[in-house]
């Protein structure tokens, strides 16, 4: 098991540094707005989270390159102590990018030492720990793609992130049909032997009433309908805060869209490409997806729905007859969301959108945040965020699976967040 862990941790990072191949040095500062981070700040963190988390609790004679990078790189752990303010990390000119690599290098050294000591009396915990330190950095490497795309969108130039054509195999969506699913008590929350996080715990019942669930996402073409029947100018469809942040945002259209003389595009991470009308709506928040649902005489699923359609349809089999064996993601280097290329089963649930909810985001029943500053990572979050569910096109395909749980607050819109649509079913 050590072995395996081990060479998962080099894996990951030096996945991390790849991901970074086509930036350009000037890139790596880019800080867009406060909500993203810059690249270089990615890369320094989740360092960070292993020299702070493994390192100095458990290698004795661990020397750290800099004192000073506990406070540049700490994101939120009030435990550890002061943070670097999250608005200004594009100011970071030093440490340089070089810098950072070597922190990386110095951390990964010592990281080595440290998984190879067998006999550590505390063993056990520095291997979930490490594990944890992956996912998180995983976690980050999706984050490195949203924050980057929207940064770059910035740029009057719209430059493309990676050099290649959206593929159109389908000028259409495929027709929309409903998946049934039998209402009654059903158990909710991580239920295997591998990792999972703690917000996905403890595995609890919740009674489902019946209801169905629309098989594929929500297309471009199908939102453009939205829009074109006055749908951003429509308060009746809107929840209170929606309305007022359509308002004061005027918002218009999903974030990346575009019109220019007449023609439907859309910025990608691989430029500005024409918009295509089967493809999945992307980058909406959740008062949009949530807007649109209504007008579409339907509604968002709740969190424990869409995981109980996602397992019965794991249970069941899936992927559907023609379906590919992957769940997609980043890993296929190929960074839009892609139109569903097939007519059965419930499709696209992981590798194209993160796919919004109505649930609100708290812990489950009997939900205890785990102790010290590492307890941070989810509890601290459980307030005024909506539960997202699925996988993206740029998500490690490796942690997706239906318990897992992500969230971010129902204004967001740089995410690779599209909808699903649900129904009530009569019993």
């Amino acid at each position: 098991m050590s072995d395996a862990i081990e060479k998962l941790y080099r894996e990951t990072r030096a996945q991390s540094l790849a991901f970074c191949g086509p930036l350009n040095t000037e890139d790596y500062g880019l800080q867009a707005e406060p909500f993203v981070s810059p690249p270089k700040w990615h890369l320094a963190h989740t360092t960070w989270f292993f020299e702070t988390f493994l390192l100095k609790p458990f290698l004795t004679d661990y020397v750290t390159p800099d004192s000073r990078y506990e406070v540049l790189f700490n994101s939120y752990y009030n435990g550890i102590g002061e943070q670097f303010s999250r608005h200004r990390r594009g100011l970071l000119s030093r440490p340089t990018v070089a810098q950072v690599l070597e922190y990386r290098s110095h951390v990964d050294h010592a990281m080595a030492r440290l998984l190879a000591v067998g006999s550590h009396p505390d063993r056990g915990e520095i291997l979930v720990r490490a594990v944890l330190g992956v996912e998180h950095e995983r976690q980050h490497q999706e984050l490195f793609f949203t924050d980057i795309k929207y940064s770059l969108a910035m740029n009057p130039m719209l430059p493309a992130f990676a050099e290649a054509a959206l593929e159109n195999k389908a000028e259409e969506a495929l027709p929309l049909q409903w998946c049934s699913y039998v209402g009654g008590v059903v158990q909710t929350g991580f239920d295997g032997d591998g990792f999972c996080y703690d917000n996905e715990l403890p595995r609890h019942k919740v009674f489902l009433e019946s209801f169905e669930l629309a098989h594929r996402l929500v297309s471009n073409g199908e939102y453009q309908q939205f829009i074109d029947d006055g749908g951003y100018r429509r308060p009746e469809l809107w929840l209170a805060d929606g309305w007022a942040t359509v308002q004061a945002q005027d918002w218009q259209m999903p974030l990346y869209w575009r019109q220019r003389e007449g023609e439907a595009l859309e910025y990608t991470l691989h430029g500005l490409q024409p918009r295509l009308s089967a493809t999945p709506v992307c980058h909406v928040s959740g008062y949009e997806a949530d807007a649109y649902a209504r007008w579409a005489d339907a509604r968002l699923p709740t969190e424990s729905e869409w995981e109980y359609a996602a397992a019965t349809d794991a249970a069941a089999g899936a992927p559907a007859a023609g379906a590919p064996a992957t769940k997609g993601g980043v890993d296929e280097g190929y960074y839009h969301p892609r139109a569903a290329a097939h007519s059965e089963g419930l499709l696209q649930l992981y590798g194209e959108c993160w796919q919004w909810t109505q649930s609100a985001y708290s812990g489950y029943p009997g939900f205890t945040v785990s102790a010290g500053a590492i307890g941070e990572y989810n509890g601290k979050f459980m307030s005024n965020q909506w539960v997202l569910r699925g996988g993206s096109c740029v998500s490690k395909s490796e942690q997706l699976r239906p318990s897992y749980r992500n969230f971010f607050y129902p204004q967001d819109r740089w995410q690779f967040s599209g909808i699903r649509l649900a129904r009530n079913l009569a019993s």
